[in-house]
């Protein structure tokens, strides 16, 4: 067999892969995962919106520590780290051999996958090494990750314009977000033909509500980071957990924090939606 036909037959094999009953629990176990933290972000969000938060962080961080502290939390960790790794080997196959869909070989949706496969793998390698007992992993500040990061940047020559670059694009991934939420354009992904009339409407509430919810947070996130590079002071941006607090300083005061915290959750139980319907 010359290198040719190898190099065909292993990329069929690693293509039977990619659509393979494995893989299609993964992706949906992944679904599951992402359900769990911003169901827990959101509810995190709530506590804090009416009370100091009790030291309790609103950010992916701030989940991991809490399931941590619960009976077998350790176990559940693992579970949730293993669950997002098969979220990132799914995004890795649509990198490489498209998405579900007739427009899911166009190269911009197969670098947007590849994009999603390093976010996952990063995120499951931090609850990984947290539940092997590395707590610097993890469930770090997003606060102090994002000011140290603003500010070692800052100092780079051309700093300013790179924070602010990759501030107004967190502003464009957040818009882009909501948008796409609001105009439901992930009915293509669903296979909604199997759902019953009630639960298609219970998708649409905690889609659009939670999609537009969650895409408003980075956006404000990311103008945080314009902020700092407009005024060069690293300060000013921001990680998830104090982009919520923001909220608070608003005149709607916590009420508007309240409400983000209820979006946030609607997302996870959105996320859910996704692992059961989800045309993988």
């Amino acid at each position: 067999m010359n290198a040719n036909a190898l190099s065909m037959n292993a990329r069929g094999q690693a293509r039977r892969a990619a659509r393979s009953r494995a893989m299609d629990v993964g992706a949906r176990a992944g679904f599951v995962a992402r359900g769990v933290i911003y169901l827990l972000v959101g509810l995190l969000a709530l506590r804090i919106a009416f009370s100091d938060g009790g030291g309790k962080q609103a950010d992916r961080g701030g989940a991991i520590a809490e399931i941590a502290e619960k009976p077998f939390g350790s176990i559940l960790l693992w579970v949730l780290g293993v669950a997002l790794a098969g979220m990132a080997l799914w995004r890795l196959s649509e990198a490489f051999f498209g998405q579900a869909g007739p427009d899911g070989n166009r190269t911009s949706r197969r670098a947007t996958a590849a994009g999603r496969f390093l976010f996952y793998a990063f995120v499951s390698y931090s609850v990984l090494s947290y539940a092997a007992g590395d707590r610097s992993s993890g469930s770090g500040s997003s606060d102090r990750q994002t000011d140290d990061v603003t500010a070692r940047a800052l100092q780079w020559t051309g700093g300013r314009w790179i924070v602010g670059v990759a501030g107004a694009a967190v502003i464009g991934a957040g818009l882009w977000m909501a948008c796409r939420a609001v105009a439901r354009t992930y009915h293509k992904h669903l296979r909604t033909g199997t759902m019953t009339r009630k639960v298609r409407q219970a998708v649409d509430v905690t889609g659009v509500f939670g999609g537009t919810v969650r895409g408003a947070v980075f956006a404000t996130a990311g103008g945080f980071a314009v902020a700092a590079a407009v005024q060069h002071e690293p300060g000013r941006a921001k990680g998830m957990d104090d982009t919520l607090r923001s909220f608070t300083e608003t005149p709607a005061g916590p009420w508007l924090l309240a409400f983000i915290a209820v979006g946030l959750a609607a997302f996870g139980l959105f996320s859910w939606a996704d692992a059961r319907y989800r045309k993988i």
